[in-house]
């Protein structure tokens, strides 16, 4: 019989049945990405680098900004939010992690609340070749990577290069509206619940806020400075901190005391929303090292607090009843 004989009807068969469960799989696999990148309560676009040795070129598209019903019938405009995840180009495993554990969380009840773009923020030097290919393949794949044009640590003034390079980046693509009500600037190693982060934010001030876990924790009123793990800013301080040359020349230092400095210094951030203890770090393994009402949990650094803490917050949880669950996961 030829190779290039017409297959039977048997044949197409066999190939439908034994495809289809993988056709299954893949599609649940990348529903929630499609959710996460390209749903019309989400922006679209993606914030691309041309080139890893200079300043960084972006493409992106105009965020689409929804309305709500208040209870008065008035119409209330979404908050947006933007979460720069700070990372290293080196990193693709673990942004890998944290893109599948935040896209799951992209549900239709946060998203009829928010909206919420989690983007993973990188300097550009240093950049070996191989990692400015693979950060090339994710920004082309995901549009969820965002290029600045800093040295890669913290204490350097990665944290002054993003936010001072956001209002560049974004508001051209908004047509002259804010790109974001909020920015959040959070380490990798935390795990944040977007829900919780979403309703905290609705009932905050969307001008001069600074939002995050303070220290000293008894200063719950007017922390000096948030803790690095994860803070947010309201889109005037980004847009103040961009045209500031006081923040510019203190921009190098421990990265959460800078930026309580700036603010301090220039008389800023008048809202200050101190949500300890709801962002801690990470404890242990036992349900009582959870709270019930975490918004984040940072100290993820080994996959293994990450497995714990997403297997705690019933994010790996597999319905049983499907045929695609494999007994041993259960």
């Amino acid at each position: 019989m030829s190779y290039l004989q017409k297959p039977s009807y048997y044949t197409i068969s066999l190939i439908v049945v034994l495809l289809l469960p993988f056709t299954i799989l893949c599609a649940s696999f990348l529903l929630p990405f499609s959710a996460y990148l390209r749903s019309p309560m989400i922006a679209a676009g993606a914030v691309v680098a041309s080139g890893c040795h200079g300043a960084a070129d972006v493409q992106e598209a105009a965020p689409v900004r929804a309305a709500t019903q208040d209870g008065g019938g008035g119409v209330r405009p979404e908050i947006s939010i933007l979460v720069g995840v700070h990372t290293m180009a080196k990193k693709h495993s673990r942004r890998h992690l944290v893109r599948m554990a935040y896209a799951l969380q992209q549900t239709p009840a946060l998203r009829a609340e928010a909206r919420v773009d989690v983007r993973f923020a990188l300097c550009a030097r240093p950049m070996l070749p191989e990692h400015r290919a693979f950060v090339s393949l994710e920004a082309r794949a995901y549009g969820d990577v965002m290029l600045f044009d800093c040295d890669e640590s913290p204490d350097k003034g990665k944290t002054y290069d993003y936010f001072a390079g956001l209002p560049a980046m974004l508001s051209a693509a908004a047509g002259g509206a804010r790109p974001y009500d909020y920015v959040m600037k959070v380490d990798d190693d935390t795990y944040l619940r977007l829900d919780a982060l979403a309703e905290t934010l609705r009932r905050s001030p969307r001008e001069d806020m600074y939002y995050g876990a303070g220290l000293p924790f008894l200063d719950r009123k007017s922390p000096p400075f948030m803790l690095g793990m994860g803070y947010v800013l309201s889109w005037d301080l980004v847009e103040w901190i961009a045209g500031s040359d006081m923040a510019k020349a203190l921009a190098i230092g421990a990265e959460d005391v800078t930026t309580g400095t700036w603010l301090n210094m220039g008389n800023k951030a008048k809202n200050r929303v101190n949500i300890f203890p709801r962002m801690y770090d990470f404890k242990g393994v036992k349900p009582e090292d959870f709270l019930e009402d975490t918004i984040g949990v940072h100290q993820l650094k080994q996959d293994l607090r990450w497995a714990q803490t997403l297997e705690h917050f019933n994010v790996t949880w597999l319905d049983p009843s499907s045929k695609m669950t494999n007994p041993l996961l259960s």
